[in-house]
């Protein structure tokens, strides 16, 4: 017999069972990823999310309170089926050997689009406003954010940039072309690994500590991170040299989960930063 079989009947039993209008909306909607949380939890009304991913809860995770005794989800198509969903949300990997059972018993699903930049952040709010049906909701938060965006342009464009590193607890730096990237700028500063012609996530490297002067040192998962036991970042002496000697700031891990809203929280964060540096000299 066909493995497949308990997935098969599962999905053409809730395939008879469930029919939800689209004018209405979803009213369980399930999020199987961490980044897809993020998104659920900015759009969706409390009472229509049926389950959260399994990370919510973890350090890494944004999740309000109200999130945490709520059933956990993964890509696991049994499991999905069986919390009888209207819509599942997937992260920007996709809902891979789950789609064609949810397709088969005719749950929804969307899948976020990947990017580490800020228009990603716009699209996947337009993308996951649209189908919770929510997009007059989506569009109020994308009002807000731009014009916690163009404020932060402003101080920017009053005063001088300042260079700025990323410092994973694993050692782990951002170059271009990555959503911290894209934070430091939004805040007024100059990524100077991405200065140094460095792009995407780099591994480990304490050469780092010799290669860059900045201004500020960004810090995250030092405390609220992954557990790990490699913490070249904390334990290393050339970063411990460079994080005595230098301004730090350390981001939640949550921010980094993927490029959504709390993004602009992460920017904002490093600009009240550069602020005090500039009190200060």
């Amino acid at each position: 017999m066909s493995s497949d079989m308990p997935l098969k009947a599962a999905a053409c039993l809730w395939a008879c069972v469930s029919a939800v209008s689209a004018a209405d909306g979803p009213s369980r909607i399930v999020s199987a990823d961490l980044c897809a949380d993020a998104y659920v939890f900015a759009l969706a009304d409390r009472e229509a999310v049926a389950a959260v991913s399994w990370q919510a809860g973890q350090t890494v995770s944004g999740a309000p309170e109200w999130a945490l005794d709520l059933p956990r989800a993964s890509d696991d198509a049994e499991r999905l089926i069986a919390l009888q969903p209207d819509l599942v949300v997937f992260g920007p990997s996709g809902a891979g050997d789950a789609a064609r059972f949810l397709d088969r018993a005719g749950i929804a699903r969307v899948s976020l689009q990947w990017g580490e930049d800020w228009d990603a952040v716009i699209a996947n709010l337009r993308l996951i406003g649209t189908a919770l049906d929510e997009a007059e909701r989506a569009e109020a938060l994308m009002s807000e954010l731009e014009t916690r965006r163009a404020q932060l342009a402003m101080r920017a464009a009053e005063q001088g940039r300042p260079s700025v590193f990323y410092l994973s607890v694993t050692g782990g730096a951002a170059g271009a072309d990555t959503l911290v990237d894209e934070a430091i700028r939004m805040a007024g500063g100059r990524n100077t690994a991405a200065e140094a012609g460095a792009r995407g996530w780099l591994a480990a490297d304490a050469a780092w500590a010799f290669r860059v002067d900045p201004d500020l040192v960004i810090t995250s998962y030092f405390v609220d991170g992954y557990a790990t036991r490699n913490n070249t970042g904390a334990r290393h002496s050339a970063f411990r040299r460079l994080l005595r000697d230098t301004p730090r700031i350390d981001i939640p891990a949550s921010a980094w989960s993927c490029a959504g809203p709390a993004l602009m929280g992460a920017a904002e964060q490093i600009a009240a930063a550069i602020d005090s540096l500039r009190q200060g000299s």
